[in-house]
């Protein structure tokens, strides 16, 4: 025999009950022999708790009841309810009148609604010519008299049930009302949360049953509730100790008195969906083929009690004195945790407990309290636990760390005995946003990172084009998943959580929104995103100040924006200590040499202890193309930089190239790399543009061009034979000290060096160690070009997810 177990939402009115049945004809075609247990339909315990609280304060509740018994009717009209209307007429009157109800009247109260679900789906059937026996399972199930959370009294339960099917087998279906029971006085009672699972367990025990099937709304057990992590999946097998541990630690879909009867004898549970009900869903069995982390379950619902106290240090018996006090109250503790010196004891109870577990201990340890050994006890109320089933400790720094890198810090957390299971505290706000990394992190699906991009201009636009290109190839191959949230220009912000798509230039146009990074930085926590990282693709010097909030709330930064490393070394050190103290990264390669490997090859000389004495180069891409053209071509300096214009090399306004603050910058940069506290006004800056160019507008600056062929034919013509020019950065002097010396100036250097063969706009750096002696590191590459820019940015936000 099939036990077979169908949940309120499969019951509910419409596709529901109609599937219900469907699925139960096809089996009796098929000659399987099954016992159907049902839950109350839809939503009918809430409506009758409802009711009766509404009753209990003596409000209006008649149009609620009205409209409940519309339902349980509704499309059914054969059906004949008289006598459980009737009853529920008389309870909620007698209840109103009293203002008060007690835990008995309320299983009377609620035992309707299994007992209604059962008659329908009983008449149901016999419509569809199927024997179907109605079965009241308070003939059945014999339990104390607990009301509200009976126990069954196993002896007296298994012969009723046993006589019963003796009498009511073979053929015939029996539909039997879950969720309730009756004592030994014949009263009714309640089997508690989950109660029709519980009965179906008990059923399939006492009449050793082959199977237990178990139809809900979902596919089967996933390893997170897809509610909450979108990404779950789907478990095909799990054994009975691992559901056990799912259930204890609040998986929906089981409750541990499920379990139990169960293992006692062998009896596989499975879980499935009655609306697609061919699925095959998850197979609960003595053992599981496969080992390692299966799911994540979470407790709501609860609260945190700390009891600290350094004068507890050294005794022994506190917990003792916690867990006496608590039970003498029937209050549970499910997750405790503690340091070996029980200075400090922190454990998780029911949140409706939490006040009287408080009271309760203030009572107990009142001596301590005046012998100061007890510093205090605190309530943290708006917690939630999540449990990773399969988790040991020697792989827990994985999920462990992916929190803290997003600033989920756990407020409590332990493993169980067996080291099979880690529970965590959090706060509840964070609960959608740790659920997600843990799951992440552990179950190896594609690591979701939620980027904030800044600036959809020359680089900003290519970068956003490259990720849209290449995100789907990233995701098969490195398992992560680049999700733009967030596009931004100074005005407007587009935002999407499940982010944009190839139509992001007209969507900011038309959905753009005006915002402030607040807005980001909320909008990010609301949809609980995870793995943040801010991207500034700008050249403002005001968007820098934004780099601090964005940190603090749990972005990692990237930055082709040179303005942050070059301002106050005040500024410089703050944001590193900000940095430092959020685990946050901040990687900025393109600050100097596009998309040259620069910036990290002096991080690693420097970081293993190589002294650096020297470095200099070409860190212009645009003066590269403008000095190597003009060396190595009889042509006029100011035909040679308009065609470095045409070509899009300069800015706009090509004194911001010539002034030379650019090479400046990346000058500094690079000086700040290797720990000196040089500021911008210390380089000392050779600026190409003659003294009457300097002011005025752009246009004015580009009609007179001719002006600069006098002054740079004198200089080429002064070289030494078989030289060329070129406009470096050199960084120099006794680098260990507090500051170098910086200069970035037009030198005349062989054609045979390395600075001289350089082509095209192509950028090189020389970098010369104490330990390389006179023979530089030299990098060499394309220095400028928004193509290659965005590429090194792109190269930094994959390191990114590689370092969380």
């Amino acid at each position: 025999m099939k036990i077979l177990k169908f949940g309120g939402k499969s019951l509910a009115n419409g596709k529901g009950i109609r599937t219900v049945i469907e699925i139960i004809e096809d089996k009796v075609k098929k000659d399987e022999k099954i016992t159907v247990v049902l839950s109350a339909r839809g939503n009918t315990t809430d409506e009758l708790e409802g009711i009766l609280e509404k009753a209990s304060k003596s409000k209006p509740y008649q149009e609620q009841l009205d409209a409940f018994k519309k339902y349980q009717l509704d499309g059914f009209k054969s059906i004949d309810f008289t006598q459980e209307f009737e009853t529920l007429d008389k309870l909620f009157e007698g209840v109103s009148l009293l203002g008060d109800y007690s835990k008995r009247i309320k299983d009377q109260v609620l035992s309707q609604g299994e007992v209604i679900s059962a008659k329908l789906v009983t008449q149901l059937l016999q419509e569809k010519n199927i024997k179907a026996n109605f079965t009241d399972s308070r003939s059945l199930i014999i339990t104390d008299a607990q009301f509200g959370d009976a126990q069954p009294l196993d002896k007296l339960s298994k012969k009723n049930v046993i006589s019963h099917f003796n009498k009511h087998n073979g053929s015939t279906v029996n539909v039997v009302t879950g969720f309730i029971a009756s004592n030994t006085n014949n009263e009714t009672t309640t089997l508690g949360r989950n109660g029709s699972n519980y009965t179906a367990s008990l059923l399939a025990n006492y009449l050793e049953a082959e199977e237990l099937q178990n139809f809900t709304h979902v596919n089967g057990i996933y390893t997170a509730n897809p509610d909450l992590v979108p990404d779950a999946r789907k478990i095909e097998k799990l054994s009975f100790a691992e559901a056990n541990e799912l259930a204890y630690f609040g998986a929906n879909i089981l409750h541990a008195k499920t379990i139990i009867p169960l293992i006692e004898k062998n009896i596989p549970l499975r879980i499935l969906n009655t609306f697609d009900y061919k699925n095959k869903g998850t197979l609960i069995t003595a053992t599981s083929n496969e080992k390692g982390i299966k799911s994540l379950s979470v407790l709501e619902h609860v609260a945190l009690i700390n009891l600290e106290g350094r004068g507890l240090l050294g005794k022994v018996g506190v917990d003792a004195r916690i867990f006496r006090a608590l039970a003498h109250k029937n209050i549970s503790v499910s997750i405790i945790s503690q340091g070996s010196s029980e200075r400090g004891i922190g454990f998780v109870v029911e949140a409706n407990k939490a006040k009287e577990a408080k009271t309760v201990l203030e009572q107990e340890f009142e001596s301590d309290f005046h012998k100061r050994d007890v510093s205090g006890i605190s309530i943290e109320e708006n917690v939630s636990v999540i449990s990773i089933i399969g988790q040991d400790l020697s792989t827990f720094h994985k999920p462990y760390n992916a929190l803290i890198k997003n600033q989920v810090i756990p407020l409590l957390f332990n493993n169980t005995v067996t080291g099979a299971t880690i529970s965590l505290v959090v706060k509840k706000e964070q609960l959608h946003r740790a659920l997600n990394v843990i799951h992440g992190e552990i179950f190896e699906i594609a690591k979701k990172i939620n980027l904030a991009i800044f600036g959809h201009g020359l680089v900003g636009g290519t970068l956003i084009e490259q990720i849209l290109k290449s995100s789907e190839q990233i995701e098969k191959r490195k398992k992560i998943n680049l999700n733009i949230f967030a596009v931004a220009n100074s005005k407007k912000v587009l935002l999407n959580k499940n982010g944009i798509n190839e139509h992001w230039k007209n969507s900011i146009d038309e959905k753009g929104i005006s915002y402030t990074i607040e807005d980001i930085v909320r909008y990010a926590d609301e949809h609980h995103l995870e793995n943040l990282i801010a991207i500034d693709n700008t050249a403002s010097e005001a968007f820098t100040a934004n780099y601090m909030h964005l940190v603090e709330h749990g972005f990692d930064l990237v930055s082709s924006n040179k303005v942050a490393n070059t301002l106050s070394f005040d500024f410089y050190k703050e944001l590193r200590k900000k940095l430092e103290d959020n685990q946050k990264q901040y990687l900025y390669e393109t600050n100097v040499g596009a998309g040259l490997p620069l910036i990290d090859t002096i991080k690693l000389l420097h970081l293993s202890g190589e002294n650096i004495t020297r470095i200099k180069g070409v860190f212009s891409g645009s003066l590269s193309y403008l000095f190597n053209t003009y060396s190595n071509e009889n042509r006029l300096f100011s035909e040679v930089l308009q065609e470095a214009i045409d070509k899009g090399f300069t800015e706009p306004d090509p004194r911001e190239d010539l002034c030379g603050n650019d090479v400046g910058r990346k000058l500094l940069i690079l000086a700040r790399e290797l720990d000196l506290s040089n500021e911008f006004e210390d380089v000392n800056i050779h600026n190409l543009i003659p003294e009457g160019l300097r002011q005025g507008e752009a246009q004015e600056f580009l009609e007179k061009l001719d002006n600069l062929n006098l002054v740079y034919q004198k200089v080429k013509e002064e070289q030494k034979p078989n030289h060329v020019l070129r406009y470096i950065g050199d960084l120099w002097g006794d680098l260990s000290k507090e500051k170098g010396n910086l200069d970035v100036k037009l030198v005349s250097v062989p054609q045979s060096s390395a600075l001289g063969q350089v082509k095209g706009s192509d950028s090189i750096f020389e970098i010369y160690t104490e330990s390389y002696g006179d023979q530089p590191i030299v990098i060499q590459g394309a220095g400028a070009g928004a193509a290659v820019t965005a590429r090194g940015v792109f190269g930094d936000i994959l390191r990114l997810t590689e370092k969380g």
